[in-house]
C-alpha cells in the first residue's frame, strides 16, 4: 500500500480501514512523519484508531516543517490527547516552530489540562523560546505547585538561555 493509500484510508476510510492505516504508519517509525499531522488528528478518533495513532507518534522524530503551522491549529483542539501530540510536535520541531513560542506560553498559562501545560513548558525549552511572554509564563510555571510543572518549566527556562 503506497503512502497517499494510507493517508486516505487514514483520514477517510471505514474504522477498520482507517485502524489498520493507523498501524501500519505505526511500523513505519520514524518515515511516517509526512503523515505527522494526519495522526494528530486520529488521536480523536475511536479508541484503536486511536490507540495505532499514539504508538505512530510515539516514533516520530520532528515533523516536516510543512507541517508545523497545522499542527500549531490542533493545538487548541477540545480533544486533550490531539491537543497533547500537537504540543509535542511543535516541541520537537524545536527551532523551526519557534514562531508558535508564544501560542505554547498561552497553553502554559491558561490550559486547565496539566499534561498539556508540561508538555508546553517542555516544547518551549525545546524551541529555546525568547520571546517575553514565553520567558515569563515558565518563570510563572516554575513556581507551580505541581512539582513536575515546577521542574520540567525550571530547566526550559535553562535552554533558553543557553
Amino acid at each position: 500500500m503506497s503512502s497517499a493509500d494510507r493517508l486516505h484510508n487514514l483520514t477517510q476510510g471505514t474504522a477498520q480501514e482507517r485502524a489498520e492505516a493507523a498501524e501500519s504508519l505505526a511500523q513505519q517509525g520514524p518515515n511516517a512523519a509526512f503523515a505527522a499531522t494526519e495522526l494528530v488528528k486520529a488521536c480523536g478518533d475511536e479508541q484503536a484508531i486511536s490507540d495505532w495513532a499514539v504508538a505512530a507518534l510515539e516514533e516520530l522524530g520532528p515533523p516536516p516543517t510543512a507541517a508545523i503551522s497545522s499542527l500549531a491549529k490542533l493545538t487548541g483542539s477540545d480533544n486533550a490527547q490531539t491537543a497533547y501530540w500537537a504540543i509535542t510536535l511543535l516541541g520537537r520541531a524545536g527551532r523551526e516552530a519557534a514562531s508558535y513560542q508564544n501560542l505554547l506560553a498561552e497553553i502554559l498559562e491558561q490550559s486547565g489540562e496539566i499534561s498539556l501545560k508540561e508538555r508546553a513548558a517542555w516544547g518551549l525549552g525545546r524551541m529555546h523560546a525568547d520571546s517575553a511572554k514565553a520567558v515569563m509564563a515558565l518563570k510563572q510555571a516554575a513556581l507551580s505547585q505541581n512539582e513536575r510543572l515546577s521542574r520540567l518549566s525550571g530547566k526550559s527556562l535553562q535552554q533558553t538561555q543557553a
